[in-house]
């Protein structure tokens, strides 16, 4: 009986002993980090920094020589259509002879004939602002119905702002002809007689907007042609950023785009890709590197008192939308790594990851599209290293780990 017991202690021990090298040495499951291939709304964007501006900047100039009576505007001032933007004292008129005479004369029909093509221009704008009108009115009642899309009647809405900022300008330039045809009279008028002239020479204001910029504040002698001060109107605030021509070319007018980086913890104002610009330009990265920009230029969309905060110059950053899909199947790109010149994954099946091959898509940098080699639910491994191979054993980590 003492033989027996010893032979079944030590057989026992010597199994335990060998079982426990044999788990020692055993390869232990590979701790991963997995996400699944899911089905959902994926969206490719392509974002650089941008700025505002004023679509029609006007440079207001001094049309006579003379002294320049001080200025009371200031940058931000509200003026109306016809407020005295500037006054000046003409000084004394030269005497001019035959030849300058006749120029002066012909300054005057030159105006004239300006000022007939600016009113004919006038109501052509006219006519283009009634049809948005009509447009946007006929496909907001059938946007109402179902029938048209929200983005048919931002679409509308964009045409029709832009008509009145088209109607606009065009009355502004009547005006500015008209404002030409006065200071070449004013010109002609004094013209050999060598007197001195006491009427004072108003600038108004072509438009309704803001004072931008005060060029010249005080009192003083002005040459004609000396920039004065600078208006706009907020109302035609567009956006310009100057993207990568290989991303420029992935875009086209219409496009949806967000814009952001305006004001802290803003909400993203909507806005649609306007002209992508045919002129493309060299650039220097603040690295050194020599880059081909193109402008875009995009419009805002949404209502004015969403960015009624920006001005003119402000920084800004656009996301232009390129690609969006709803039902696309994706995974994230830190599951992807090349193997045979081709995009692979590891997929896990029963505990072990399995080398897949995979066509992939579309890719934003976050999310990659797959069109091949994943079925939806399929887990992947993310960030796969070197202990990671073709039928290894893995074990997902958990969070606390």
């Amino acid at each position: 009986m003492t033989l027996r017991f010893r032979t079944v202690f030590w057989t026992a021990a010597g199994l335990a002993v060998l079982a426990t090298i044999i788990w020692s040495f055993w390869p232990k499951p590979v701790r991963v980090d997995t996400a699944p291939a899911a089905t959902g709304s994926m969206t490719v964007e392509i974002r650089d920094e941008g700025r505002t501006r004023i679509r029609d900047v006007y440079a207001i100039a001094a049309p006579v020589s003379g002294r320049l009576l001080r200025l009371d505007l200031e940058a931000g001032d509200r003026i109306e259509t016809g407020d005295v933007l500037a006054r000046i004292l003409p000084s004394e008129p030269s005497i001019l002879d035959t030849r300058s005479q006749g120029e002066a004369e012909a300054a005057i029909h030159l105006a004239e004939a300006a000022l007939s093509a600016a009113r004919a221009e006038a109501q052509t704008a006219a006519s283009v602002l009634d049809l948005a009108r009509e447009d946007h009115t006929r496909i907001d009642r059938l946007r109402a119905t179902g029938i048209a899309s929200q983005a048919q009647l931002d679409r509308a809405a964009a045409d029709l702002r832009g008509a009145e900022a088209a109607a606009n300008r065009a009355q502004a330039a009547i005006r500015m002809r008209e404002a030409e045809i006065e200071a070449a009279r004013i010109h002609l008028h004094g013209a050999g007689s060598g007197a001195q002239t006491t009427a004072i020479f108003d600038i108004r204001s072509p438009i309704n907007g803001v004072v931008l910029q005060v060029r010249r504040e005080s009192e003083g002698p002005v040459a004609a042609g000396a920039p004065l001060v600078e208006i706009g109107d907020l109302a035609g605030l567009e956006i310009v950023a100057e993207f990568l021509s290989a991303d420029a070319v992935q875009t086209e007018p219409g496009d949806s785009a967000s814009i952001t980086g305006w004001r802290r913890d803003a909400p993203p104002l909507p806005a649609r890709v306007r002209r992508v610009e045919p002129y493309g330009f060299e650039q220097f990265s603040p690295l050194g590197v020599e880059e081909q920009r193109v402008n875009i230029v995009l419009d805002f969309t949404g209502p004015p008192e969403d960015w009624g905060a920006l001005g003119h110059g402000y920084r800004v950053e656009a996301a232009i939308t390129v690609w969006q899909r709803d039902d696309a199947l994706q995974v994230p790109v830190a599951a992807l790594f090349r193997h045979d010149r081709e995009w692979a994954v590891y997929r896990i099946e029963t505990g072990r990851a399995r080398l897949t091959p995979v066509v992939i898509g579309q890719d934003n940098g976050i999310q990659a599209e797959v069109l091949e080699g994943l079925s939806a639910g399929d887990r992947v491994v993310l960030y796969p290293g070197e202990g990671v191979t073709d039928g290894v054993g893995v074990r997902e980590r958990s969070v606390i780990e």
